[in-house]
């Protein structure tokens, strides 16, 4: 038996391992990088690819002019059928190829840290990769398998993520509670009803405490889309006419904005074409200058740059009444005010759902909210206000926990080693 365990958090948008000593039943170090690959354009070999991981491969992007491949938000292409590989420099690549080279990194990482060649890891999952299709969620969770043995891990388990985040909320307990675990993600919204014991925090089998579990496939990234769509896209075509015939003028086809708001359509929106097509509209649309903020954004791989702008104005409006959604890159020049009131708009719809199914949950599982004593909210998306407003006026008595944010599943995973047994 390995002296340690991993705790892997493959994240929509950051990936985190922690490191479990099984000897002192401590957890050691935590490692946290964003959930990012970056292929350069110049590949030195043609027998393998080089590829960079998270904050070296932003950095790399930037560094070379935005030229080459650049991949985020890839833990949203696990769940889709129809997704089979795609070709980078000369070789093909899976999903699940596309996940190793991140959990590897993190691996290497660790077994640095460890001193040796650790194969053992329990790796989180959403309680639903995808809430409609078992089927796609089966899938996901075998590319997700097949990803952490490409890694090099032999022995893999799986755990639910907000029950993950409830085990270590358990650590900060002083007595019995019955709670609440809602992990709100960059892809994902999970709830789990939990008895928590700071006594039991040594004990093997916890399975008889999880009480109930449930979740939807929204998160973070869709509040992004949402705010792409109508913050973003008239700034890029969406609205202009292209004349179709001779004197009749025509909407252009809302599929290229649609695509553009999707950062799982966007890495692979920029084949020829695509391009032939758009250039075409462009003549038809007498060269407007907005769609030729869309032809710039596409060909320089402005992308990320521009998300990074909308994922400062959402986190901006966590702690204020108004932010600034700036853009100025290649001509492109975006300065708006966004107000508070605004935002809650724009992503009314998915926060909606997100309550909805909260609802849901608690009717199917037949949860008297009198017998949640606290909850816990983990997930960067769970500091956006509208969604703090969900809980506040669903349990208005009820005592509000958070823990950090972005690594409370990776440490509960690693204090999941019952699975192992």
């Amino acid at each position: 038996m390995q002296d340690h365990i991993y705790g892997i958090d493959f994240g929509t948008t950051n990936s985190v391992l922690a490191i479990y000593n099984r000897i002192t039943t401590e957890i050691i170090e935590v490692i946290t990088t964003p959930s990012i690959l970056y292929f350069p354009i110049e590949q030195n070999s043609e027998e393998s690819i080089d590829y960079l991981v998270g904050n070296e491969a932003i950095n790399s992007y930037i560094k070379e002019g935005m030229k080459g491949r650049f991949m985020k938000s890839i833990k949203q292409i696990l769940p889709v059928n129809n997704f089979i590989e795609t070709r980078i420099g000369n070789k093909n690549y899976s999903a699940s190829d596309l996940v190793s080279f991140i959990i590897k990194d993190l691996k290497t990482k660790a077994d640095l840290i460890v001193g040796y060649d650790c194969e053992t890891a329990i790796i989180g999952r959403p309680v639903f990769f995808d809430d409609t299709n078992k089927i796609k969620d089966e899938l996901a969770q075998t590319r997700l398998l097949e990803a952490g043995l490409k890694a090099g891990l032999t022995i893999i388990k799986f755990q639910f993520e907000p029950i993950s985040a409830a085990f270590t909320y358990e650590k900060t307990c002083t007595k019995k509670e019955r709670v609440l675990v809602a992990d709100l993600g960059g892809g994902t919204t999970d709830f789990t009803l939990i008895e928590l014991d700071p006594n039991k925090n040594e004990k093997k089998n916890r399975r008889e405490d999880i009480l109930a579990k449930g979740g939807i496939y929204i998160g973070g990234d869709n509040f992004d889309s949402s705010f792409m769509w109508q913050k973003g896209t008239p700034h890029f075509g969406r609205g202009v006419k292209y004349e179709s015939m001779p004197g009749k003028m025509m909407d252009l086809p809302a599929s290229f904005f649609q695509n553009i708001c999707s950062w799982k359509e966007i890495n692979f929106f920029n084949g020829p074409k695509v391009r032939n097509s758009l250039n075409q509209y462009y003549v038809y649309t007498k060269r407007n200058p907005l769609l030729k903020n869309l032809l710039t954004l596409i060909d320089e791989n402005l992308s990320f740059s521009l998300f990074q702008q909308i994922e400062k104005t959402k986190i901006d409006l966590t702690g204020g009444q108004t932010a600034l959604f700036e853009f100025s890159k290649n001509e492109i020049e975006i300065n708006e005010k966004v107000t508070i009131e605004e935002y809650t708009e724009i992503i009314e719809d998915d926060v909606l759902s997100i309550s909805n199914y909260l609802e849901k949950f608690l009717e199917i599982n037949q949860i008297d909210i009198s017998e949640i004593d606290s909850l816990f909210l983990t997930g960067g998306t769970s500091m956006v206000n509208a969604i703090q407003k969900i809980f506040k006026e669903k349990f208005p008595v009820t005592p509000i926990h958070s823990g950090d944010n972005f690594i409370s599943v990776a440490k509960g995973l690693a204090l999941s080693e019952y699975l192992l047994d």
